[in-house]
């Protein structure tokens, strides 16, 4: 729970309120959540020995792939949804969104911007998959199947007629700035999101 993206998303959850978690991975933000804002909520995980975390802390867990789908919810069954730097690991995203925002009235999304400027430089000059901070992983050992860039993300919530309520952009120390501000697309490392459908 010391990401600081996870901080910012704290801030935006309401007290008492229902919340699923999609790739809660050991559950330990939703941990934080019951502690701080003492909500009900559920994670969904693919991974074994982070479900056993997850039951080890007391967290509703469910073992499932997101790209399966959240067809075991009804609609409207949870206040927010969470999709915390996963939604380039999944393969339908577009779908997987679609179904955020149909099991919960908003969802939240982090990812890490592909656009940002240190791996537009490291893709330009040397001819390489970028590493940094937000994508650590060499290219045959990552998790990212589907990475994107700000533009990307909010032309495809256009396309859906998601509305965009907030969005902070974070530079490589996890901080807002004045240059993120202005040129998101360029100096922004991670983006962090809250969407409604209209």
């Amino acid at each position: 729970m010391n990401s600081p993206e996870f901080r910012w998303v704290n801030d935006w959850i309401a007290p008492h309120t229902r919340v699923l978690d999609l790739g809660c991975g050991d559950g330990s933000f939703l941990s934080h959540l019951r502690r701080s804002r003492e909500v009900r909520g559920y994670g969904l995980e693919i991974s074994t020995d982070n479900i056993r975390q997850c039951v080890a802390a007391g967290i509703n867990v469910i073992q499932t792939d997101l790209d399966q789908g959240l067809s075991t919810f009804e609609t409207d069954a949870f206040d927010t949804v969470f999709l915390l730097q996963t939604l380039q690991a999944v393969r339908y995203p577009e779908a997987l969104l679609k179904e955020m925002l149909r099991v919960g009235r908003e969802g939240i999304i982090t990812f890490p911007n592909f656009g940002y400027w240190r791996n537009r430089l490291q893709l330009c000059l040397g001819g390489r998959m970028p590493v940094t901070a937000s994508l650590p992983a060499e290219w045959y050992e990552t998790e990212n199947i589907h990475l994107c860039t700000i533009s990307d993300f909010e032309n495809l919530c256009h396309r859906n007629a998601f509305r965009i309520v907030t969005r902070v952009i974070l530079d490589a120390h996890n901080h807002p700035s004045m240059g993120g501000r202005m040129w998101p697309g360029l100096l922004g490392a991670t983006a962090l999101y809250r969407i409604q459908r209209r």
